[in-house]
């Protein structure tokens, strides 16, 4: 497993996350309503790159931030 890329895809869900005002808290409160069963330390350990992000969760996170893959991995 490549961890740069795991930086990368973490930074950006920070970055976007960020610009629309949303808190780690608060994202994670919305993640969980979608059936993601995720704890606020879990994204904070995503948005460094300290923790995988599955399949799953990343279709839950461009839908909550209502943006496109490319937005996330670019």
């Amino acid at each position: 497993m490549n961890w740069s890329y795991e930086k990368i895809v973490g930074g950006n869900i920070r970055k976007i996350r960020e610009s629309k005002n949303i808190t780690q808290e608060q994202f994670a409160a919305k993640l969980q309503l979608m059936g993601c069963d995720i704890t606020r330390s879990a994204v904070a350990k995503i948005e460094v790159g300290q923790r995988h992000i599955y399949i799953d969760e990343l279709k839950l996170i461009k839908d909550i931030l209502e943006i496109t893959y490319d937005e996330l991995i670019v």
